[in-house]
């Protein structure tokens, strides 16, 4: 990553490290599609297992592998301060953290997984894939947890390519492991939807050892020195690392646990509309990839100039970030406002559930221009270092206005299954304003620019 001079300097810069980003989270997102799809064609309840499963897994996930993401900041600013040393230090406590956090979820797993699938109105079989495709799962915990923290590291160097690259070999990995394992060929067990997990397991050791390679092996990476040198355990790093990290893993938390709310409130709404809410909310989950990669590209940059003490170019950067994101934004909501009933074609033939996932899609359009303002100002933010009242925001945003307000709506208006939708645009818009806002302010006050020379 270099020091930029002009704006077009700047914005060809981000888009370097946006678009390997944004190919990576694409990426992840087909890693769980391959996963549910293919044992979907092993059979319907090993479909239900694996869905039960995930859902119960990704918001565990995201939660707290946004705890790691605290690594991208906290290199991002030593790089830019031109401290190496420290770098390696921090990336190692990261490593160890990872692992600690991965033995809490494996014990509190123990003891809490059979509980919560009991308590779930689900079917002895689907229930046992469900506990056993999470249980194998498992076994790959430890090294996905340390693989976000090398990735935070790789990422935070601007090398963004390497990480691109790296979820691009684990995809046809995963895929020939779950049509080995699901299905039982060349001498495999047949495990159905159980085997997703497995392989899953499989590759996530695989893409953490590609990682450590790497680290080693090429520049600039082993200049860092990363694995040099064993240290050991620091606690007051893993507090630097914790209180940086918490505030981002409990927002990403709030931000995806919201939607899974959302889909239990509408569960008494009929088949036609509850499909149709989920079609047109995956729609809009594969779109969020955009302002979510340029977030993670903003924590780089940003991080890397304040570092180096450059507050004008990190203030440029920040709002050049959310520029693009709403510029993308309006053309993601042209081509769903023109294309909307050809998208609902995707997922569904029944013309009922068509009409109404077309007509879902529009409430859509409201989603991408919200998101593209207060996801890329959440990415400036984390680039500050500024993560505490990002956390409140988006718990107000999201669970004090954004829920009540569509269970209101949805349940004392005529508004319906869309009152939950337009409750949570209020709460995406309500939070975009306090991001801004919450940006402005630390930018003014905080980190005023300088005569940079």
């Amino acid at each position: 990553m270099n020091q930029t001079f002009t704006k077009k300097q700047k914005l060809m810069q981000l888009i370097n490290i946006l678009i390997p980003i944004l190919i990576t989270q694409l990426s992840m997102y087909l890693m769980t599609f391959f996963d549910t799809t293919m044992a979907g064609h092993y059979s319907p309840k090993d479909l239900a297992g694996v869905a039960i499963g995930s859902s119960l897994w990704v918001p565990v996930f995201t939660g707290l592998s946004g705890i790691l993401l605290a690594i991208t900041p906290i290199v991002s600013q030593l790089v830019g301060a031109n401290n190496k040393k420290e770098v390696s230090f921090s990336v190692i406590q990261g490593v160890y953290l990872a692992v600690f956090m991965a033995l809490i979820v494996y014990t509190v797993g123990a003891f809490i997984l059979n509980p919560v699938l009991k308590g779930m109105n689900l079917e002895n079989d689907v229930r046992e894939i469900a506990r056993e495709f999470l249980f194998a799962l498992s076994f790959g915990m430890v090294p996905l947890f340390v693989y976000n923290v090398l990735r935070s590291f790789i990422d935070a160097l601007g090398k963004t390519r390497v990480t691109m690259i790296v979820t691009l070999t684990a995809l046809p990995i995963n895929a020939v492991f779950n049509y080995l394992l699901i299905y039982g060929k060349f001498g495999f067990p047949e495990l159905g939807g159980v085997g997703a997990g497995y392989a899953s397991a499989i590759t996530y050791w695989l893409i953490t050892f590609i990682a450590v390679f790497i680290i080693i092996k090429y520049e600039p990476f082993s200049g860092f020195a990363v694995f040099r040198r064993l240290y050991n355990i620091s606690l007051s790093k893993w507090k630097e690392i914790l209180k940086i990290g918490v505030p981002i893993g409990f927002s990403i938390f709030f931000e995806t646990s919201i939607f899974a709310a959302v889909t239990l409130f509408m569960s008494k709404f009929d088949t036609t509309t509850i499909a149709s809410h989920q079609s047109a909310l995956n729609f809009a989950s594969l779109l969020y990839m955009v302002p979510l990669s340029i977030s993670m590209a903003l924590t780089i940059v940003v991080g890397f100039e304040v570092g180096a003490e450059r507050y004008k170019d990190a203030k440029e950067y920040s709002w050049l970030g959310v520029f693009l994101a709403v510029l993308m934004a309006f053309v993601c909501g042209l081509v769903l406002f023109l294309f909307r009933y050809d998208i609902a074609e995707i997922y569904t033939n029944d013309p009922n559930v068509l009409k109404l996932t077309a007509h879902f899609l529009l409430y859509a359009m409201f989603f991408q221009l919200s998101d593209a303002i207060q996801t890329p100002v959440q990415g400036a933010l984390r680039g500050y270092k500024d993560v505490n009242i990002t956390f409140i925001i988006t718990l107000v945003a999201f669970w004090i206005i954004g829920l009540p307000l569509g269970y209101y709506l949805a349940n004392h208006t005529d508004s319906g299954a869309f009152g939950y939708w337009i409750g949570l645009i209020s709460g995406l818009a309500a939070g975009a304003a306090c991001l801004g806002s919450r940006l402005y302010y630390i930018q003014l006050k905080k980190f005023k620019p300088i005569n940079q020379g």
